[in-house]
């Protein structure tokens, strides 16, 4: 007796590598050189890339390309939060040290010759 066989088509190998990349990044800032951005980065145009051999071939990952997309995007958002955080720190300790070396540490102003 012969049954229904569905066939199974594979993954998109270019969905897995953005999904894995995704999720890299954000370990990959041990690496000097390459860094967690180039991963990031990857994630993106790979995922871009498989999306659109998807839906030529019809092969599956999908959901792996846009994960790997989104994980991408995340990383720079949650990146460029964190530069304009550290930016504010350094705004933030600028004004403190020199605001308070500007008034001369707290002694009395010096006073103008009157003519």
């Amino acid at each position: 007796m012969t049954g229904y066989v569905p066939t199974t088509t594979q993954n998109n190998n270019l969905a897995v590598v953005s999904l894995v990349a995704g999720i890299g990044s954000f370990f990959a800032h041990i690496i000097p050189v390459v860094g967690g951005f180039t991963v990031a980065l990857i994630a993106i145009i790979t995922g871009f890339m498989a999306r659109s051999q998807i839906k030529r071939s019809g092969e599956q990952g999908i959901w792996m390309a846009n994960v790997g997309i989104i994980l991408g995007f995340v990383h720079f958002a949650l990146a460029f939060l964190l530069a304009l955080l550290v930016i504010f720190l350094i705004f933030l300790v600028g004004v403190t040290l020199f605001g308070i070396s500007a008034h001369g540490g707290g002694s009395s102003p010096t006073p103008l010759p009157s003519g």
